[in-house]
This record gives C-alpha cells, sequence and structure tokens, in this order.
C-alpha cells in the first residue's frame, strides 16, 4: 500500500473560517491546547476507535510523492493554506504526483493539463499555451502557495522538473488570493533536500528531434545532516512537427533546507527557467471560414519568428513548531521575468489563389512580482473532537511593463502564400516606423494586502463546519508610458466570505458543500478611458468524496455553478472595453486517481460543462470550452512471471466539438497514447511511450479565419532512460 497512514486517527485540516469567528476560536484553542490533549473518537466503523494525540497537524509531514510513488497524494495545500486530506476539502482538488508526471513525460505544466482531468488547454507552443478550468483562465501559478502571475503571451507557463506534485483546485478561492481568476489555483510543489544522498540523471530522444537531459542529486551537506540541498538541472527541446517550430527550454533549481532548531527551519531555493521559441501561432481557415485539410506540418510564419524568455525566482520560507501543537509559518517569493517576441502570423482567410494577409505582433515585457504570506495555524479539542483554525496575512505587488506592436498587412508588403510568407524580410516591429504598425506602452501595477482566518469547527465526529472570511485592501493602476496618464482603482476593505462542510457517510465516502467568491481587478478601460470595475465571482458547489484501500485511491463526484458578473469584453471597432453583463457557468466532473490495485495505477475524469450570458455579449461565452472531456491514463507494473520488470499504460484524451467566437468550428475528437518500460535493475530504467498512436488528425484548438487554429501532433514516440543513485 502507497498510502502514508489511515486517514482516521487524526482530523487535522479541513479548510476555510469566519474572521470573527475564526479569532474567537483562536483564544479558546491556546487556552484548551496549552499542553497535550488525550482523547478516544468513534470512526464510522462502530467496532472501531482510535486515539487521538493534538501534538500538531500530521500532515505537515507528509513524505513526498517521489518517495511515497503512485498516483495518489494523501493531501494537498492548495486552497486551504494548512494540509488536508483530499476528502476533507470542500472543493474539486486533484494531485498529479511525480511519478505520474515521468510516467507521461510532463515536462511542462501545459502537457500535464492537457491529460488533466478538468483541465482545458488551448494550445500554443509548448510552455506559451492557455490553461483553462470551468471556463476560465489559470492567469497565476503559486509555488508553494505564493503566487505570480502567468500568461501565455508572456511565456510564464513554468516547467515541472523542479517540482514534487502539482495541486489543482478547480473553481474561486478567494479566501487566500481574493484577486485572482474563477477558474482556480495552481499550486507547485517543490522538491527538497533529503536525509539521505540520491540522485538520478534522465534522458529522452524521440520523433522530430525531441530531447530531455535531466539531473538530479539530493542529500545532506553538513554531517549533522541539518543542512539539506537539492539541485536539479534540465535541458529539452524539439525541431517541432510543424516546420521551423524549433522549441528549447532550460531549469536550473537550487534549495537548501536548514534546521536552525528542533522545531524551526529555513528553506532558501533558486529558480532559473529560459525559453527559446521559433513562434507558430497556428493556421488560417480558407476565405468561408472552414479548416484547411493541409498536411500538420504547414508553417503560416516567418523563419525569423522568435520568442525568448526568462525568469527568475527567488524563495524564502520560515517554520516554526510551537509546543502546543501550533505551526508557523513565514514565507516570500520574489519573481523576476522578461519575455521579447517578434513574429507573423495569418490575418484573414486563404482565397481560392492560396494567399492571404499576414499579420505581426511584437512585444517587450519586464515584469516583477512579490509575495509574502505569514500565518498560524492550531489543532485544537472541542466537544472530543479535532477542530483547526488558521490566521494569517499576506501581501502581493505585481509590476508589469509592456510595450507591443501591432502589425497589419501593409506592413509586411499585403498578401502572401504559405511558401512566401517564409521568405518575408525580418522587421524590427518595435522600432519600425513603417505604416500600419501600432505601438503601445504601458505599466500595469496591482498591489494587494490582505488578512484571512479560516475554521474547521467539528461539533461531532462525521460533520466538519467551516467558515472563513478575508480582508483584502487593493490598488490597481494602469499607467500609459507614452503619455503618463494613469487609470486607477483600489478598495481598502474589500471582504471575502467562504463557507462549506464536510460529513463523513461511512468510513469511506464523505459528502460536501461549498460558497466561495472572488473578484478579479481589470485593466481594460472604458469609453471614458476609467478603469472598469473588477469582475465578481461565485461559486456553489456540492459532491461526493471516496477514499479507499487505505488512501491509495480517490475518486470524486461534483456540480458546480459558478456566476461571473461585470466580465469587460473589447468593443468591436473601438479602442476601448464595455463590461459584458452576467455569465453563468454550470456543470459536472468526476474523478479518481490512485492505485485499486497492488502495482496498478489510475487516473480518470470526466468533465461537462454548459455556459450561459444571462446579460450581456453572447459573443464573449466560453466557445472554446466542448461540453464534454474525458481522459484516462493507467499503467500496471508486472513483478512476478516472464513479464517481471515490465510496465505497460496507455490512455484516451477525448473531447467533443466545439467552435470560436469567430464562428470557426472544429469536430470533436479522440487521442491515444500508449507506454510500455522496463526495469532493466532496481536503478537502471528504460521507457517507450507512443504518442497518438492511431495517427488521428484533428485540430486541437481554433481561433479566427487568420490564426490560431492548431493541429495536434501526429503520432509520435519517445524513448527514455534513467539511472537512479
Amino acid at each position: 500500500m502507497r498510502s502514508l497512514s489511515s486517514r482516521r486517527p487524526f482530523h487535522p485540516a479541513r479548510t476555510p473560517l469566519a474572521v470573527a469567528v475564526g479569532l474567537a476560536a483562536s483564544s479558546i484553542a491556546l487556552q484548551v491546547s496549552a499542553a497535550e490533549v488525550t482523547t478516544t473518537t468513534a470512526t464510522a466503523s462502530a467496532d472501531r476507535q482510535d486515539t487521538i494525540t493534538v501534538q500538531g497537524n500530521r500532515l505537515y509531514d507528509m513524505v513526498s510523492t517521489e518517495q511515497n510513488g503512485g498516483y495518489t497524494a494523501d493531501a494537498a495545500t492548495v486552497g486551504t493554506k494548512t494540509p488536508a486530506a483530499l476528502r476533507d476539502i470542500p472543493q474539486s482538488v486533484s494531485v498529479v504526483t511525480r511519478e505520474a508526471m515521468d510516467d507521461q513525460n510532463f515536462d511542462s505544466l501545459d502537457g500535464l493539463a492537457k491529460r488533466t482531468p478538468g483541465m482545458r488547454v488551448l494550445s500554443n507552443d509548448e510552455g506559451r499555451s492557455s490553461i483553462y478550468a470551468r471556463g476560465y483562465e489559470y492567469d497565476e501559478y503559486n509555488i508553494d502557495g505564493l503566487p505570480a502571475p502567468m500568461a501565455s503571451i508572456n511565456g510564464t507557463v513554468p516547467n515541472l522538473s523542479a517540482f514534487d506534485r502539482v495541486e489543482i483546485m478547480r473553481g474561486p478561492s478567494g479566501l487566500f488570493n481574493s484577486t485572482s481568476e474563477m477558474g482556480g489555483i495552481v499550486n507547485l510543489v517543490r522538491k527538497r533536500g533529503t536525509d539521505t544522498f540520491q540522485g538520478h540523471v534522465t534522458g529522452r530522444y524521440g520523433s522530430w528531434n525531441q530531447h530531455y537531459e535531466e539531473v538530479d542529486l539530493s542529500g545532506p551537506i553538513d554531517q549533522a545532516g541539518r543542512v539539506r540541498g537539492r539541485m536539479v538541472v534540465s535541458n529539452n527541446g524539439s525541431d517541432g512537427f510543424v516546420d521551423d517550430n524549433d522549441n528549447k527550454r532550460q531549469t536550473f533549481y537550487g534549495a537548501l533546507d536548514i534546521d536552525l532548531d528542533d522545531a524551526t527551519t529555513l528553506g532558501l531555493a533558486f529558480l532559473r527557467q529560459h525559453k527559446d521559441i521559433v513562434v507558430n501561432n497556428g493556421l488560417p481557415t480558407d476565405a468561408d471560414g472552414n479548416l484547411l485539410d493541409v498536411t500538420r506540418s504547414t508553417f503560416a510564419g516567418a523563419d525569423w519568428n522568435s520568442f525568448t524568455m526568462q525568469s527568475n525566482d527567488y524563495i524564502a520560507e520560515l517554520t516554526h513548531r510551537f509546543d502546543n501543537g501550533g505551526y508557523g509559518r513565514f514565507a516570500a517569493r520574489y519573481s523576476d521575468r522578461s519575455a521579447d517576441y517578434n513574429y507573423i502570423f495569418g490575418g484573414n482567410g486563404v482565397d481560392q489563389n492560396g494567399t492571404f494577409e499576414p499579420r505581426g505582433t511584437a512585444g517587450d515585457i519586464d515584469q516583477q512580482s512579490l509575495t509574502m504570506d505569514a500565518s498560524y495555524s492550531q489543532p485544537f479539542m472541542t466537544f472530543g473532537n479535532v477542530s483547526e483554525f488558521v490566521v494569517g496575512t499576506d501581501y502581493k505587488r505585481y509590476e508589469t511593463d509592456t510595450a507591443r506592436a501591432r502589425v497589419s498587412g501593409a506592413a509586411l508588403g499585403g498578401t502572401t502564400s504559405f511558401d512566401e510568407i517564409r521568405n518575408i524580410s525580418e522587421i524590427d516591429f518595435l522600432s519600425s516606423q513603417r505604416p500600419g504598425i501600432r505601438v503601445t506602452d504601458q505599466r500595469t501595477t496591482l498591489e494587494e494586502y490582505g488578512l484571512y482566518s479560516k475554521l474547521t469547527f467539528r461539533p461531532f465526529e462525521p460533520l466538519a463546519l467551516i467558515a472563513g472570511g478575508r480582508v483584502s485592501s487593493y490598488d490597481q493602476r494602469v499607467t500609459n508610458n507614452d503619455d503618463g496618464s494613469v487609470g486607477r482603482r483600489s478598495n481598502d476593505a474589500r471582504f471575502t466570505p467562504y463557507a462549506g462542510l464536510v460529513y463523513d457517510v461511512d468510513s469511506h465516502h464523505s459528502l460536501y458543500a461549498s460558497y466561495s467568491e472572488v473578484f478579479k481587478p481589470q485593466s481594460a478601460t472604458g469609453s471614458s478611458g476609467e478603469l472598469i470595475k473588477p469582475r465578481e465571482g461565485t461559486q456553489y458547489e456540492v459532491g461526493v468524496k471516496g477514499s479507499y484501500f487505505d488512501g491509495d485511491l480517490n475518486a470524486r463526484i461534483s456540480a458546480f455553478r459558478l456566476y461571473d458578473d461585470n466580465y469587460a469584453a473589447s468593443v468591436p471597432g473601438e479602442t476601448y472595453s464595455a463590461p459584458i453583463g452576467k455569465r453563468r457557468i454550470q456543470g459536472a466532473e468526476f474523478e479518481v486517481t490512485g492505485s485499486p490495485l497492488p502495482n496498478w495505477d489510475i487516473i480518470a475524469g470526466y468533465t461537462y460543462m454548459d455556459t450561459d450570458v444571462e446579460r450581456g455579449d453572447t459573443d464573449a461565452t466560453f466557445l472554446l470550452m466542448p461540453k464534454n472531456m474525458a481522459n484516462l491514463w493507467t499503467q500496471y507494473g508486472f513483478t512476478s512471471g516472464t513479464l517481471d520488470g515490465f510496465h505497460i499504460g496507455g490512455g484516451v484524451t477525448v473531447m467533443s466539438d466545439f467552435s470560436s467566437s469567430q464562428d470557426v468550428d472544429a469536430p470533436g475528437y479522440a487521442v491515444v497514447d500508449a507506454m510500455v518500460g522496463y526495469d532493466f535493475t532496481p536503478r537502471f530504467k528504460g521507457q517507450l511511450n507512443f504518442n497518438n498512436i492511431l495517427d488521428k488528425s484533428y485540430y486541437e484548438r481554433v481561433g479566427s479565419t487568420g490564426t490560431f487554429n492548431m493541429y495536434g501532433a501526429p503520432s509520435n514516440v519517445m524513448a527514455s532512460l534513467r539511472y537512479d543513485f
């Protein structure tokens, strides 16, 4: 069994709280838990009792997924601030473990999201795709609970070699991040230094000169083992199945964990990521908006199309375990990013002569972000059961300077063809004075302070009542660097509530319900130049969660309804935007992950989504989101007989029909993948991954008549070797 321990012995963290209730509980808890408390509580089984000793939340000591193995994790921290068992979080949460990432060769977050239930990726170059859940794009990603912006056009979608697992929450999460997107939170949990020396080297090679090299070393640095280090270096690249579409990415990660004393640990980390890409922006349609039937290698761009990005993340974390079972944490993350791009693509549909008008764009982005968080959590006894509270404060500041050029066909010499567009002479669009090039230059700043509190109150053993609240102060500014004009919107006391409950029906199943809110400041301006008011999101969710085989297999069935008010959309033919009104998104999800039997791992899910604009412009609804999505991946490892040492796996990704707001329609598709691996020795392993084994020809994204119509990858293979020290 891969579970760390039974979830019944202790019910520490179950999620959110109200500010007033939480602060009141704090004073009670500090009195109750000043000394160790031991009690006996009944489990869901009538003939079984467990002794609970309240000494702290045991899930802070959960083993990393790379050490534990398998496709399931014991708990998650995304959207909860304190670690909680998946059954105890009253929202939809998925955890993709290190083994699941390695089995499917997931090297980037967008690559992972394509094969994760409930996620939708609008494909672009890998590392530059847009990731969605429930109709909304994730515009931040967290590292150990500390957010920074994420935007596909800026290339800030992260590589994954530095991370042990990926935690994904769907739906608003305003309690701990009130100015975030409606779709939820992605939290990347870092790899940490280990108590003993370990390491591995990995090499892969496959179709289109795909390659990946990684070195990962970890272990104690001093003899006493009080200083532990980790270093990961990775390099990968591909020529791409589309002509000229080279893609190169590198990662360097270094980390130290230092025990200052038996109860206090200081963590320091540095993460650098670099990308160098020949941009592929997709294909045009024909003049009537129908998808082209051309070879999948067709490139609608110039051979000088370029994109480069570099990001540097500096992370510091100080944690302390108090004698009364409390846990204190202060953490900070500073991110410094820069990106430059300059490329051309199709601007309209292909006519009968095989010609179309090109378009171009360029950008120069400098972005700095700082996030800090300080929190204190404490389990305590009430009515013979374990409850928990957390109180904290956080701060974030995002500042982005963006110079951007938009280029008409006239600046590029008029119409072109697939053969001719590649030979258009290179132009630096940002510095060129040609007619038909429009350049904008602005600085966007978001600053937010927050106070939050959450309480998980257990009046009797099977029931957890959850309430939470956050008070935020934010300031949003957009400065035009050309004329110095400033648009500004702020609020000094914005309250964001949260409520939920979890009821354990029996030892395997829990019913849950939750209410959550979020708001999103917008940088779009109205007709008079003022910033449009923030969007406001509200979600209602109910569901059933199951945990089986001592936590080795987890399942979830959920239904949700989400409202989005005041979304800003561009006004056709104008340079300003306007709020479109109110949108409603509703749907249902099913997901199962883990190991139903020893050596058998599975990830499976289905998502249904229905969208409606209750008030506003129907063209701004989520047409790129299919109503039905399904994912399956499973692998089995043989441990005896003639197949001893072999691992076999396979999966399928299914999408129903979808279309764009410009009426470009795409049929649904199903893509089948497979894997076979062999353990030559306990330390030396090989693997072959076969992707799209049926060589299905399909469009995985559609856009306008000119661009963003993207073929999915043809059949391809990747061979891997890994040696563990």
